[in-house]
């Protein structure tokens, strides 16, 4: 009897272990998808100047009531002010930079803010936002220390903290597009300890600040459709001779190429001055007035392709409202918070960007506007050209004084499309120059 009762033992006993991992292995894999949703983690942008860095903290509102005791759940934007000194010195708390040497940073929480976003693999959540401003010892090398950083994870092991760099003039990062990742901070599960994230950022280097404040400067008035719009307004009559206050015949290749010479020549003269003196004045102008200067100066542009406003006298409007873009520009600058000798070579190199480019626009557009200037359709294809800018201009002025509109969405969109546009304009120059060319050829005499 022995045999028979051993086996049956052992069988029952592969039954009730088969069993207990099955079951809980059901369990899980059947569970809903929402029993393992990851958790969101924070994000530290760093923006990196001479002297300083100031650090955006993104901060998942759950983890951080679990971590500090103070509940956001519910807070509203006017409650906030209410809880900002215990959140702030929480914040304190757990951020430490030091020096490689091991000598404390300043450390200062600004502003605080609440706001829902979300994650990839993670739904909507709230998250706290506070800004702060990490200062060194005096002497201390801004881009390599010691980050000291625990909020959240010191207490919620599964949190972690991602810190990235989205400004970094001396490593050639201005655009405040994207950002490049420094490391990531998390609990060290075998010591049971948050490791401080070693930062170092490299020498960095004016040159590289001086190449990407080109390529910035380009950019800008390559999708700036406002500034480039006013100019090729201003020159698309810039062919034609103005009789009883009418567009009427041509005024000859050359005089149409030197008005097109001084008109940008002064654009750039006007909006060159104005971005110097504004920028290395460090002027804070409201930005509202300045745009609205600016959709102004197109519908005037506008208005002057239809009739004419100022014939023979459009180089000094073109000065005169440069001075209102380049003020424009310079809101580029301010937000880069850069030193003067930084200042100084992000200014020469952010408008060397916008000369060049703004260069090469004029010449694609040329042989269209000469060309464009002879055809029998010109006074059509300007007069549906002046229109289509007045409207974008008019919902421009409208969007800048307060009244937020479609025109004005769509007239912005269009600054996305720089690829398009500089496909159409080289097309356009290559059939114009052949169409000239052809033409010349025809008048030739064969012999």
């Amino acid at each position: 009897m022995t045999g028979p009762r051993n086996w049956l033992t052992t069988a029952l006993l592969r039954l009730v272990a088969g069993i207990a991992i099955v079951v809980p292995a059901a369990l899980l894999l059947g569970a809903s998808p929402a029993a393992a949703h990851p958790m969101p983690h924070s994000v530290v942008q760093l923006d990196v100047y001479r002297t300083s860095v100031a650090a955006r903290l993104e901060l998942p509102v759950d983890e951080f009531a679990r971590a500090s005791g103070i509940d956001l759940t519910d807070t509203t934007t006017a409650q906030l002010p209410a809880k900002a000194r215990a959140v702030r010195a929480y914040l304190l708390k757990h951020i430490h930079p030091t020096t490689t040497g091991g000598k404390a940073w300043q450390v200062e929480i600004g502003a605080l803010s609440l706001s829902r976003t979300q994650q990839t693999s993670t739904g909507p959540y709230r998250e706290l936002v506070a800004k702060a401003v990490l200062t060194p010892p005096a002497g201390a090398d801004v881009r390599r220390f010691t980050f000291d950083y625990d909020v959240i994870v010191h207490q919620v092991v599964t949190h972690v903290a991602l810190v990235t760099v989205r400004q970094d003039w001396a490593a050639g990062r201005v655009d405040g597009k994207g950002t490049t990742q420094v490391g990531t901070i998390a609990l060290d599960t075998r010591h049971m300890t948050v490791p401080a994230l070693k930062v170092d950022l490299g020498a960095g280097s004016a040159w590289h600040g001086f190449v990407a404040m080109v390529k910035l400067g380009g950019n800008h008035i390559l999708t700036g459709t406002d500034h480039l719009l006013f100019l090729l307004i201003l020159l698309l009559p810039a062919p034609l001779a103005a009789t009883a206050g009418r567009w009427n015949g041509l005024v000859g290749p050359r005089s149409a190429l030197a008005r097109i010479g001084r008109i940008t020549l002064a654009f750039t003269a006007g909006h060159s001055i104005a971005l110097a003196a504004t920028a290395l004045g460090r002027l804070d102008i409201p930005a509202w007035p300045v745009e609205a200067f600016i959709a102004a100066s197109i519908l005037v542009g506008a208005v002057h392709a239809i009739r004419p406003l100022f014939p023979g006298r459009e180089a000094i409007v073109a000065g005169v409202f440069g001075l209102g873009h380049g003020m424009a520009f310079s809101f580029v600058l301010a937000e880069m918070h850069l030193s003067t000798g930084q200042l100084v070579t992000s200014l020469l190199g952010f408008n060397l960007g916008i000369e060049l480019v703004q260069l090469l626009l004029v010449c694609l557009a040329l042989p269209t506007l000469l060309v464009l200037a002879r055809l029998s359709v010109q006074p059509w294809l300007r007069l549906t050209g002046a229109l289509l800018t007045a409207t974008a201009a008019t919902g421009w002025l409208a969007a800048r004084l307060g009244l937020p509109n479609p025109v004005a969405t769509a007239a912005d969109s269009a600054g996305s499309h720089t690829t398009l546009m500089l496909a159409a304009l080289t097309l356009t120059a290559l059939a114009a120059t052949a169409w000239t060319l052809a033409g010349r050829r025809r008048l030739v005499p064969t012999g």
